[in-house]
């Protein structure tokens, strides 16, 4: 007689083999942001403990049985980017080993995306790289939201999950009751991104003319459109330096803007980024917590919870369900 299938080895849904247990892990570049995606779920935080040896190498030590289960580790690679990053793959590494039956690293933010060409002679492709050494880890799957490049996607030999902030933010615009509002793409290359919001807004597309002399640096050329009389909204995947944010805004000012608001999804918030944008013409900043972001009570910062569109694709994908329905 042929050997009995047992109920694990007979879950498929369209040739996608299901697992039965689902655990989520953490490392230390944003616990609370597991946490909250854990109390989503209603499934307890995964044990394990992720330190340093005396000379500053990582340490990681899964303290539960994953053989065989559905496993997440929770970790965007943002500042401290190389340490955060070595803790994901060593984490992935450590899973692999533990014979965990799925592994898909959950990086709400992904570092090093603004190297995802050949921009003069002689640099490297470091986003392909990150991809490379994900994959190689161990890592069978990737979520991540609003990459700066979608062709990053590409970089991966492995399925990825490319979720938008989109939904959430555009509740909070909604919800604000803001009248007569404008969207602004701060340069040509969000001008997808910016013309999404717009169309789910129903409202107009603005595009900023600007060069970038050199790194962390912009200047503001052109406003293509009408900005006048209106309730400007910046969109964007992430502030950084905020020098261009910044400028943007005051150049939209200047054009008559009524009020000029921001959201970009990921506060990486360099040097004196807070600080420029609350001494800045932006009436608010619309941030989420993909990246841990301390806002000041009062301040011009406003962050979101990823914690509910996080939760909810990683269910989905453990249940074999469209992620994509998600954005319809």
């Amino acid at each position: 007689m042929p050997p009995t299938k047992t109920k694990e080895e007979t879950r498929f849904v369209d040739g996608v083999k299901l697992f039965q247990h689902l655990k989520i892990f953490s490392g230390n570049a944003n616990r609370p942001l597991a946490e909250d995606i854990c109390r989503y779920l209603g499934v307890p935080c995964g044990e394990s403990h992720v330190g340093r040896f005396a000379d500053g190498e990582i340490n990681v030590q899964i303290d539960e049985n994953v053989r065989g289960c559905d496993c997440y580790v929770v970790q965007p690679t943002c500042r401290p980017v190389n340490e955060n990053l070595m803790e994901l793959l060593v984490m992935i590494d450590a899973l692999r080993r533990a014979s965990a039956g799925r592994i898909t690293a959950v990086v709400p933010y992904f570092g090093y995306a603004r190297a995802d060409r050949k921009t003069s002679p002689r640099v490297p492709i470091s986003s392909k790289l990150v991809a490379n050494l994900m994959t190689t880890s161990g890592a069978n799957r990737v979520i991540t939201m609003d990459l700066h490049a979608a062709q990053i996607q590409g970089f991966f030999d492995i399925p990825v999950d490319h979720l938008y902030a989109a939904p959430i933010v555009l509740d909070y615009i909604r919800n604000k009751g803001l009248k007569n509002i404008v969207v602004v793409s701060p340069d040509v290359g969000g001008v997808e991104r910016a013309r999404a919001f717009a169309k789910r807004l129903g409202v107009d597309l603005v595009i900023i003319d600007k060069r970038r002399p050199r790194p962390n640096e912009a200047s503001v050329y052109n406003i293509i459109g009408d900005v006048a009389g209106k309730n400007a909204l910046i969109v964007d995947d992430m502030v950084d330096t905020g020098g261009t944010l910044t400028k943007v805004a005051q150049k939209i000012r200047e054009q008559g803007a009524l009020k000029v608001y921001a959201a970009c999804v990921h506060g990486v918030l360099s040097g004196a980024a807070r600080d420029l944008v609350e001494k800045s013409a932006l009436e608010e900043m619309i941030l989420t917590d993909s990246i841990p972001v301390h806002s000041l009570e009062g301040g011009k910062i406003k962050v979101l919870s990823i914690a509910p569109l996080m939760g909810e694709a990683i269910s989905r994908n453990h249940q074999g369900k469209s992620i994509s329905a998600l954005f319809v």
